[in-house]
């Protein structure tokens, strides 16, 4: 549910830089002087854009995660732990780069960085749940063989 969140998040500062939406919504007008930034794009794509395809692969690997067939698997969790442990990385990035370089803060990436962090914490969470899971079905396999 995060990272749909977050995906709509990023879709509407997508839609804005690339001048489907008139004005952003902010109300400091920092949001707008960090998406006018050079610094909104990453190798030569949109910030924004990069945020849509990230946490889209974050709800397709959470979704995929939920299968019945992989309950008990840890490498979803591990999966989404990673791929979220890097958008934290990034999101640090982006806002050392807001405060420090742009002088702006801009309160959706603000709230993007909130998701990602209770992104990766969800994950943690189910990363412990399936290692707790997996030794358990080890213990039982130990004691049949």
């Amino acid at each position: 549910m995060m990272s749909l969140l977050g995906l709509f998040l990023s879709a509407y500062l997508y839609l804005y830089k690339i001048g489907r939406i008139g004005t952003l919504a902010c109300g400091s007008g920092g949001c707008e002087t960090v998406q006018q930034s050079v610094w909104s794009r990453f190798g030569g794509i949109e910030v924004s854009l990069i945020g849509m395809l990230g946490y889209a692969t974050l709800l397709a690997v959470g979704l995929i995660g939920l299968q019945p067939r992989l309950a008990g698997r840890r490498w979803p969790a591990l999966l989404l732990t990673g791929l979220a442990g890097g958008g934290v990385l990034f999101t640090a990035y982006l806002t050392s780069l807001e405060l420090f370089v742009i002088h702006a803060i801009c309160r959706w990436c603000v709230g993007s960085a909130v998701i990602i962090v209770g992104v990766l914490t969800a994950s943690l969470l189910d990363l412990r749940q399936a290692t707790v899971s997996a030794s358990g079905l080890e213990a039982i396999r130990d004691r049949r063989s």
